[in-house]
């Protein structure tokens, strides 16, 4: 954990010297704001004190649960950002560390392409909600200036030390007394790209984006005999984990496309994802493996006003910005008009590894609880309870808004692993429900704190606070 606070410590005084007059000013300003919202202690005033130190700018408080086993993590956050003329760099640069020794440290540039384009139109049009009619010049056709997603280029360095990960063996048969533990570091460094495709009127209703992907992965695996079950390699060999043995590093390239189509009137958002990854073991063909993801999302509003609570690609994952152009967090001033939603999705992940060649464990998504990027999913079982190279979730929920930042959610799923593509089907699905509440606030990391049951295993509590503020970017999946 020392050298994750020294690179979050040296980063912060290289922008400071960089920037010195700008940081004094946002350092100043953020005093100030500060300052205000937390002078009068009182019931009231404890709200807008603690947004302002969990989520303002260039420094604040950084918490969220680092992986489930692994506790809730504390630390600090750094933002900073530059303009130019064509672009909008922003910097994010923080480190938490929980009480079980686990931790994170990460450095995320973002580089968002603002150009000021315009697009030539033949005949003339009525300007719509949005859009700007420029001024007829003589001899030249009317202009519009159109509002269309960003490019987005995304750098990022980040490494995470667990204390205590679950394995139960592999596929959907394994058994919850066969649970080992282990340790593991994993360390990525890469970039992706967010590129929206605009260009051609009936594909931009599509709100269609292409994705790309590089990254470098460093997993170095650790036995633990602190806990009451087993360390795993007492139990397991390279045989029942693959991996275990050797952990060589790997590229890994990644490439897909995504649509969120506008649909009138707001009454339907979608979030359709198709992805193809490819994992090469730099110094061992044999654990080389390609995997692709549907991910097909699906949320019916129940009223016009309610809020969508999607990440911002724009965002890095300490910001919660509503609009590019600034590091402002939403305030915290709650509606009383009723908002929810119902959401309806379908995830199929499915691995291929050449001749000779495995899927390492470590790389293998999982189902139960919750995985290692705290993503919930059959909630009713131990976190990572099942895992295996290929995976269908199916996920109906619904969610309703009960009191200012406080909501009320269900859901139920059914999913299964299954070792081989061909057993990817909707026969024998475990099945898992779960309800809580919700907590949005301002920017502030979304909670969750439900109750999960249905499975034939017993209930499972799950408690969980975002990794990244309320509207800012995921980090780096760990497989």
């Amino acid at each position: 954990m020392r050298w994750g606070v020294l690179v979050v410590l040296w980063l912060a005084a290289t922008f400071a010297v960089a920037q010195e007059g700008m940081l004094q000013a946002d350092f100043r300003r953020e005093g100030e704001r500060v300052s205000d919202a937390c002078k009068d202690f009182s019931f009231k005033t404890v709200p807008g004190c603690a947004i302002e130190l969990f989520t303002d700018h260039p420094l604040h408080i950084a918490v969220g649960s680092i992986a489930p086993q692994d506790g809730f993590g504390f630390g600090a956050a750094f933002v900073a950002d530059k303009n130019t003329k064509n672009w909008r760099v922003t910097w994010d640069v923080d480190a938490v560390a929980s009480t079980n020794a686990s931790w994170r440290a990460g450095g995320y540039m973002k580089m968002i392409h603002t150009p000021n384009e315009a697009v030539r139109v033949i005949k003339p049009v009525v300007p719509q909600p949005g859009q700007t009619m420029q001024p007829k010049k003589p001899g030249k056709k009317p202009r519009i200036n159109l509002v269309h997603p960003y490019t987005v280029v995304n750098f990022y360095a980040q490494a995470i030390s667990l204390q205590q990960l679950f394995f139960f063996g592999l596929g959907p048969s394994s058994l919850k007394t066969a649970q080992t533990v282990f340790g593991m570091k994993e360390t990525i460094v890469g970039g992706s790209v967010i590129k929206p495709v605009y260009e051609w009127p009936a594909i931009s209703k599509l709100n269609l984006s292409l994705l790309g992907e590089v990254n470098g992965r460093f997993v170095d695996l650790r036995g633990n005999h602190q806990e009451s079950s087993p360390s795993i390699e007492q139990v397991y060999n390279e045989t029942s984990a693959p991996g275990l043995a050797t952990q060589p590093g790997f590229v890994q390239l990644g490439e897909g496309f995504r649509i969120k189509p506008a649909i009138p009137g707001g009454h339907v958002q979608l979030n359709y994802l198709v992805k193809f990854q490819q994992f090469y073991a730099a110094s061992d063909a044999r654990y080389s493996f390609h995997r692709w993801t549907v991910d097909l999302d699906n949320e019916f509003p129940l009223y016009r006003n309610t809020r969508s609570v999607q990440a911002k690609d724009t965002n890095g994952p300490d910001e919660c910005a509503s609009s590019v152009g600034d590091l402002k967090c939403p305030s915290v001033s709650y509606s009383k008009n009723l908002e929810g939603s119902v959401g309806i999705r379908l995830l199929i992940t499915e691995s291929a590894s050449y001749a000779g060649s495995v899927v390492p464990f470590y790389f293998q998504p999982t189902l139960g609880g919750s995985d290692v990027n705290g993503n919930s999913a059959l909630s009713s079982y131990q976190d990572y309870r099942f895992r295996a190279p290929n995976l269908l979730l199916l996920r109906e929920s619904f969610e309703h808004s009960i009191w200012g930042p406080f909501g009320f959610t269900f859901m139920a799923d059914e999913g299964k692993v299954a070792l081989t593509r061909g057993a990817v089907d909707f026969q024998n699905l475990q099945h898992s429900f779960a309800t809580g509440l919700t907590l949005r606030a301002g920017g502030f990391p979304q909670v969750f704190v439900m109750f999960a049951w249905g499975g034939n295993e017993g209930n499972h509590t799950i408690a969980n606070l975002n990794t990244s503020l309320l509207g800012g970017s995921a980090r780096p999946s760990l497989f």
